[in-house]
């Protein structure tokens, strides 16, 4: 791998150092260079402590198998977030209503009744008729950034995509979705393992005022329905026919929820994976060759980029971090664990772990069977993982199309978080095409 750029995107860690962060693990006490690069440490990890025991006496797992394991025994690893939450927010704040509400922390029923009705609105025609509003959205800004000569990946491309999308799942107006974007960065930045009291404040603000403007979203949507078939938020209101309908609270939260599983973690795929077409100037050169033909039309086929996509999920895994609660005593990876034990599940390891994935620490652009773990596994799958491959590819292939000569014009700025992975700002420049 050659560098394509003056300047180091991910620094390397020197043997010494990366022990050294190893010996003293602690995911409520991370030093800056962990954040830069943590994938060293996480190797470390996975050779010698794979179900690593931490200060605080929850698991920190690093091993694909395991992680596996612990995702297809829901019956004895719970998702529901009550035990562990509540004294972490504090019974009666907006976060922990929040985060214990919403689909991604909760067991069946509730987990199974709230998929069904996202699912119902992510069918595969749903998704298909998303397209070609999808390819008209990212041309806008690409026009916005040709004219500009330039920009930042982040605020000016990656972050705007799914805002729109998730935007108009929601049927939230054009003119209400300033707030969206800042109100899911607060409210998934309180789930960092290390909580400050800054974070903690300004994600309950933040519940609070999303749901407050939820309220009279939902009571405009209960007057006038949208088409159930790709309206999420009308889904969620009437249920199913023959189903119970959801609380109140149950329809707020997992409103927050889509936006902030829809947000987030697709920004990251798209920034992630523009940054580290920078770092892979091979992997950038098959993709160019890849789409030799101009751009497609709004009509025209795209080229399938699935492979390439899932490659990036792998490689940089957006969402880098889950959690499970033991319900009873058990054993994972041959180490005993007792009932109640909290396990944090890294994704970052174990898709890199040798033992599923041929070169893992390279970026391969060509590899098949990639059983990547960046959606989960099982019943918590992520249900909206074909729209996110379907705005990665849109936004990666048509940027490369307009731009096959962008390049970083300073080091971009990480996010500085364990369980999301993604940028802050990354400014570049383009040439012609």
């Amino acid at each position: 791998m050659t560098d394509a750029t003056p300047f180091a995107i991910t620094p390397p860690l020197s043997p010494e150092r990366v022990r050294e962060i190893a010996a003293s693990f602690d995911l409520r006490a991370l030093p800056p260079d962990f954040y830069a690069n943590p994938y060293p440490v996480y190797a470390l990890l996975r050779e010698t402590a794979p179900v690593r025991r931490m200060p605080d006496g929850s698991y920190f797992l690093t091993r694909y198998a395991d992680l596996v394991a612990v995702y297809r025994d829901a019956q004895t690893f719970s998702s529901d977030k009550k035990v562990e939450f509540t004294p972490k927010y504090g019974a009666g704040a907006p976060l922990l209503e929040h985060h214990t509400t919403s689909l991604v922390f909760n067991d069946p029923p509730l987990h199974t009744r709230v998929r069904k009705l996202i699912m119902g609105a992510l069918t595969r025609r749903a998704i298909a008729d998303m397209e070609p509003g999808l390819v008209t959205l990212v041309d806008g800004l690409l026009d916005a950034i040709e004219a500009r000569g330039g920009g930042d990946l982040i605020e000016d491309f990656a972050s705007a995509i799914p805002v729109e999308i998730i935007g108009n799942l929601l049927g939230v107006p054009h003119a209400d979705r300033a707030p969206l974007r800042g109100w899911s960065l607060a409210i998934l930045g309180a789930l960092e393992p290390k909580l400050t009291p800054e974070q903690e404040a300004l994600g309950n603000r933040n519940v609070s005022e999303f749901t407050t403007y939820l309220q009279t979203l939902v009571a405009e949507r209960r007057k006038n329905p949208g088409d159930p078939e790709h309206d999420v938020l009308t889904r969620l209101i009437q249920g199913e026919e023959t189903g119970e309908k959801l609380s109140e609270t149950e329809l707020l939260q997992n409103c927050v929820f889509i936006l902030n599983a829809g947000h987030e973690t697709t920004t990251n795929l798209i920034g992630n994976a523009l940054v580290a077409l920078q770092e892979w100037p091979g992997a950038r050169a098959h993709l160019l060759s890849k789409m030799k033909l101009p751009a497609q039309d709004q009509q025209g086929t795209e080229a399938d980029l699935t492979v390439e996509i899932d490659e990036f999920l792998r490689f940089e895994s957006s969402n880098q971090l889950g959690n499970r609660r033991a319900l009873k005593d058990c054993q994972v990876g041959g180490v005993d664990l007792p009932e109640g034990a909290l396990l944090t599940l890294c994704l970052g390891a174990a898709n890199r772990d040798p033992a599923q994935f041929d070169h893992p620490e390279q970026l391969d652009l060509t590899r098949e069977n990639n059983r990547h773990l960046a959606f989960g596994f099982g019943i918590h799958q992520c249900a909206g993982l074909s729209l996110a491959r379907l705005e990665g590819r849109i936004a990666v292939g048509r940027f490369l199309q307009r731009f096959p000569d962008y390049r970083l014009t300073v080091a971009p700025t990480r996010g500085g978080r364990a369980r999301f992975r993604g940028f802050l700002n990354a400014p570049f420049e383009v040439g012609s095409a």
